[in-house]
C-alpha cells in the first residue's frame, strides 16, 4: 500500500519572525557559548540573553512557567497608572501570591507571628509619591522587597543547589531590602516590584490599589535532556554544568543515561528527526500519549505533523519494547492522532547483534544505530469499497 503524505498545516495565525537555526555564525570570534545547570535532574538555561537565542532559535525547551516561550510575566494585563506602567492582577490573584509567600516563609522557619508581620508589610497600599522615589532610586530604604533580583542574582539563584524547577516561588526576603536594582534592568520596567490590584468585581478608578509584589517570579528556560544533548555533542554551543563544574560529553552522556535507562534510544530518534530538518517537541507529546510532536520550522508556525512512538528492535525487529501495545491501545492510539490531524509514525531504533554494554558508554555508539520508521494509518472499510467503485 503506497502511503499518503499529507503536506504541513500552516498556522492561521504566526506572530512570530523566523530566525535561522543554530548555529548561524561562520567565524569563531562571533560564536556564542551558552551556559546551562543540572539542577534536580533538570537541565536550566538561566542567562535571559542565552535563554531568548536557543528558543528562538531552534525552539528549543520551554519557560518554567510558560507554555513555550520563556516570557511569564505575573500578569498578562498592564495599565498605566499616574504615570507608571503596572501589572494588574484581581484582589484574588493577590490573595493567593500572598498565600503562596506565606507558605514559602513557613517552609523556611519562620513563625507564624513572624510570617503574618511580613505579610502585612508587603499588602500595604502605597502612595504613588513613594512609588515614584523608590523607582527612581531617590529613596533606597524603602525599598523592602521591592522588585525582582537583577541579572547576577538570577544567575546565582540558578547555580544553587537546591533549587527545584518546580518549586513555587519564593517570596522577597529582607536581604533584599538594602539594594534597589536599575530599573533598566527589571522585567517590570518602569515600576519594578509594584502591582496594581482591582477588586474582583468591577474596577472603577477610585478602587485601584498599588501594592507591592509579594513574590519574585524568575522564568528560566528547562531542556528536555535530548535537547540539551543535541546543543551540547551535535552543536557544540552548550555547556553544561554539575555543582558549578563543566561536564565533559562523555560525564555528560553518563548522567543523563543514569537519570533516562531510555536515553540512548531517545536520543537517536531525536537526533534523527533534528537532522533532517524536524522540530521534535517531547513534552507536547505527553498529550496524545506519543514520545514526540514533529514541527516544521517550529510550534509558532506549524501545526505539527507526525506524532512519533521511539521503539527499540534489534536487527530481527525483536525484543522487548518500550511500550507493549495490544491492537486495542494502537487502534485508540491511531484514532486519537487522526481526529488532531496528524499521522502516527513508529520510530523503530534497531540495535546491532554485536553492541556491546562497553560501547554504549559512548555516544560513538550512536553511529551503529540505524533508525525505520513506519507510518501507520487507519484503514476504512467503506473507504476502501469506494475506491475499488471507482476502479
Amino acid at each position: 500500500m503506497q502511503a499518503d503524505f499529507r503536506p504541513p498545516q500552516r498556522r492561521t495565525r504566526v506572530r512570530e519572525q523566523y530566525e535561522g537555526p543554530l548555529p548561524v555564525s561562520q567565524s569563531p570570534e562571533d560564536t556564542v557559548q551558552f551556559r546551562a545547570e543540572i539542577i534536580n535532574q533538570h537541565v536550566l538555561v538561566c542567562d535571559p540573553e542565552h535563554m531568548d537565542r536557543i528558543h528562538s532559535q531552534g525552539y528549543f525547551g520551554k519557560g518554567i512557567l510558560s507554555r513555550a516561550r520563556p516570557d511569564h510575566s505575573i500578569s498578562d494585563q498592564w495599565q498605566h497608572y499616574e504615570g507608571l506602567f503596572l501589572p494588574v492582577v484581581s484582589q484574588s490573584r493577590y490573595d493567593e501570591l500572598l498565600r503562596w509567600a506565606g507558605e514559602s516563609l513557613s517552609a523556611q522557619g519562620l513563625d507564624e507571628q513572624a510570617v503574618s508581620q511580613t505579610l502585612l508589610t508587603l499588602s500595604q497600599p502605597l502612595e504613588m509619591e513613594d512609588v515614584r522615589r523608590e523607582v527612581e532610586g531617590d529613596d533606597p530604604g524603602r525599598g523592602a522587597g521591592v522588585s525582582p533580583p537583577d541579572a547576577d542574582q538570577e544567575q546565582n539563584s540558578c547555580s544553587g543547589s537546591d533549587v527545584d524547577a518546580h518549586q513555587d516561588p519564593d517570596p522577597i526576603s529582607d536581604q533584599d531590602s538594602e539594594s534597589v536594582p536599575d530599573p533598566d534592568q527589571s522585567h517590570s520596567v518602569p515600576a519594578p516590584g509594584f502591582v496594581l490590584v482591582v477588586p474582583d468585581s468591577e474596577a472603577r478608578e477610585d478602587t485601584l490599589v498599588v501594592r507591592r509584589t509579594p513574590v519574585s517570579l524568575t522564568e528560566y528556560l528547562q531542556l528536555s535532556l535530548e535537547e540539551a544533548f543535541f546543543l551540547v555533542y551535535s552543536l557544540g554551543c552548550l555547556s553544561v554544568y554539575l555543582h558549578q563544574e563543566p561536564l565533559s560529553v562523555i560525564r555528560l552522556w553518563e548522567e543523563f543515561r543514569s537519570l533516562r535507562h531510555d536515553f540512548v534510544t531517545s536520543f537517536a530518534a531525536y537526533h534523527h528527526f533534528r537532522s533532517r530538518g524536524w522540530v521534535p517537541k517531547g513534552g507536547s507529546g505527553a498529550k496524545y500519549g506519543v514520545d514526540f510532536l514533529l514541527y516544521r520550522k517550529g510550534p509558532p508556525f506549524y501545526h505539527a505533523s507526525y506524532s512519533v512512538v521511539v521503539e527499540r528492535a534489534d536487527d530481527a525487529f525483536r525484543g522487548t519494547g518500550l511500550r507493549r501495545f495490544s491492537w486495542r491501545s494502537l487502534s485508540a492510539l491511531s484514532r486519537i492522532t487522526a481526529n488532531v490531524s496528524k499521522e502516527l509514525m513508529m520510530c523503530y531504533i534497531i540495535y546491532p547483534a554485536d553492541l556491546s554494554q562497553a560501547e554504549l558508554d559512548s555516544p560513538v555508539c550512536l553511529s551503529r544505530l540505524k533508525v525505520q520508521e513506519v507510518i501507520v494509518s487507519r484503514w476504512v472499510s467503506s473507504r476502501e469499497r469506494a475506491e475499488q467503485d471507482d476502479i
